[in-house]
């Protein structure tokens, strides 16, 4: 063994230098590499939900406003609240995609999206809307959830 401080891999540290001390600085690294890629994952579900608040407003919110908006100005309008959820989605799926460093292919992004597309509409169709979600919307909600873990299991 190398003497401490004689500047050789390993010196005056048991393992370090061997394969077993290789091993342990990987797991270090591993480590490191999924909570990169969670944390991504979390940032990645996170704007694309704000994005969702404006896609669902921009394409829902004229429905309220039929009497006070024309076509023209409803289309216009909601082209002005979409704007900023483009500025949200696409960092959200660079983060959350796997050639950037994420989680997520991007079918799993998509599936994703979908179900965080039911869960703030829902509340837009509930809270403003005035819509209440019938039971079978609740059962197509679930299914899409369903389709959602069936997307996330497995290899990348």
């Amino acid at each position: 063994m190398p003497a401490p401080g004689s500047g050789q891999p390993g010196a005056g540290h048991p393992g370090r230098g061997s394969a077993h001390g290789s091993v342990e600085r990987g797991n270090a690294v591993g480590w490191g590499a999924i909570l990169a890629a969670m944390t991504r994952g979390i940032l990645s579900i996170l704007l694309l939900t704000c994005s969702n608040v404006f896609m669902t407003t921009a394409w829902y919110l004229h429905l309220k406003q039929k009497e006070a908006w024309s076509m023209l100005l409803a289309i216009g309008i909601s082209w002005l609240i979409a704007l900023p959820e483009y500025c949200l989605q696409v960092p959200a799926n660079r983060l959350g995609h796997v050639s950037g460093g994420g989680p997520f292919t991007a079918p799993q992004l998509k599936v994703l999206q979908e179900a965080i597309t039911l869960v703030v509409f829902g509340v837009f169709s509930v809270v403003v809307l005035k819509e209440k979600l019938r039971h079978a919307d609740m059962v197509a909600f679930a299914l899409i959830f369903a389709g959602v873990l069936v997307s996330m299991v497995g290899k990348k």
